[in-house]
């Protein structure tokens, strides 16, 4: 009876065992993503292996990194629409390429993501906004320039005005550096004037007013001031690598540039590194503000992906408090999550808190590509001191004349 028993027991045993083994439970998803990098490779690396980890229960995740093309993105998409990334690393000012394409879909958890960033007034977001949605997730806000100071020669009241700083530089038989022959950083004076230069909404030609004749100050008064400005001892028109090399020798004090360079700053005058907004600039016997471009970094996920939901959450966790800063601590970038903003490693940074005190007097850099090379060129001019005497009204009509050049059908 016993043996019996025994087998009508084993017998249960084994076929609830050949049940179990035999059902077909739900499995888990392969997932396969595509990041296109623009990323210290490490960081990154670290963050795909660390999701994969954490949603392991859910699906089998895989993230490939490739080096973004060279070319156009949105240009390369259309031509290898097979080889489209899930997540896209890019620059505010390609937003409208991506999104006239309509290459990106709509974020998830769009409250958290807009509330993190500050809301939906602050520049990092409109960015992104068309149409009622946003589409992409904010990484840094660091795109942007300040002033750098040696406090061996300067004292904070004597970074207010660009007027002191030349006069210093120049009685120390040193030097204020500033790049001119990029129209990145001419707009500072037009921009500070009230004037501006921007593109259309699909970013296909500019609008700008540099000639103007009309107004507080006319377009020829900004010249005025720059070319005031590039005769005084105290002035050096340069490029990034010539001012570091002048900030390492001693020869250049203070300059403009962003937190790229805090490290290389950090190395030339160590304890003495300072970052502040810029300074005020004379124009017609007034101080105005000198303006600022900023800009900022983002994740967007592709239209097109097959996983969207995993490319969101994926990107909405490489760009969550922790992440920016912990990418705060590797490249010195400038967080846009408010709440990574106010983190102790982060505030410690004279460059961050120079991008918050300039932020109230920059704006997006929003133009198409016709603007570079003629506002380079007229910034070349002035800062050589105009050897060649043009009429500044003419050279800044034809200067206009080709930044708002249209592209042709």
């Amino acid at each position: 009876m016993r043996v019996k028993r025994f087998l009508a027991f084993a017998c249960a045993a084994a076929c609830t065992l050949s049940l179990v083994s035999c059902s077909n439970p739900l499995k888990k998803e392969d997932i396969k993503l595509t990041v296109w990098n623009m990323e210290d490779q490490d960081f990154l690396q670290k963050m795909c292996n660390e999701f994969a980890e954490k949603y392991k229960k859910d699906a089998n995740i895989e993230i490939i990194i490739n080096d973004k093309p060279e070319s156009s993105m949105t240009e390369y998409i259309a031509e290898h629409p097979d080889e489209a990334p899930d997540i896209i690393y890019f620059a505010d000012d390609q937003f409208e390429q991506f999104s006239n394409a309509d290459y990106l879909a709509p974020i998830i958890n769009k409250d958290q993501i807009v509330d993190d960033n500050g809301g939906m007034s602050t520049g990092i977001m409109k960015c992104v906004y068309k149409g009622g949605k946003y589409y992409a997730y904010p990484l840094t806000a660091g795109n942007g320039y300040f002033l750098y100071y040696n406090a061996e020669y300067y004292e904070e009241k004597d970074v207010e005005k660009l007027d002191d700083i030349l006069d210093i530089a120049a009685e120390n038989g040193k030097y204020f550096a500033m790049d001119w022959s990029s129209g990145w950083y001419t707009y500072s004076f037009f921009g500070g004037a009230g004037l501006t230069a921007k593109s259309n909404s699909l970013c296909t030609y500019n609008v700008c007013d540099w000639n103007s004749m009309d107004g507080k100050y006319k377009g020829v008064d900004v010249c005025e001031a720059m070319l005031d400005i590039s005769k005084s001892k105290g002035f050096r028109n340069c490029v990034n690598d010539d001012f570091i090399a002048g900030a390492k020798d001693g020869s250049v004090i203070a300059l403009v540039s962003g937190q790229w360079d805090a490290g290389n700053l950090s190395e030339a005058w160590g304890e003495n590194l300072r970052a502040v907004k810029l300074p005020t600039f004379t124009i017609n016997g007034n101080q105005e503000q000198m303006a600022a471009f900023i800009g900022y970094k983002y994740a967007g996920v592709y239209s097109g992906s097959k996983n969207t939901e995993w490319a969101g959450k994926f990107a909405a966790y490489i760009s969550d408090y922790d992440h920016q800063v912990q990418r705060f601590g590797i490249t010195g970038e400038c967080p846009s999550n408010t709440q990574a903003m106010t983190a102790d490693e982060v505030q410690q940074s004279p460059a961050v808190v120079a991008l918050a005190q300039q932020a109230p007097y920059s704006v997006e850099q929003r133009l198409a590509d016709a603007y570079w090379t003629p506002s380079s060129t007229l910034g070349t001019i002035l800062a050589s001191g105009n050897p060649d005497k043009l009429n500044l009204q003419e050279l800044l009509d034809e200067t206009v004349e080709q930044i708002t050049v249209m592209p042709e059908e």
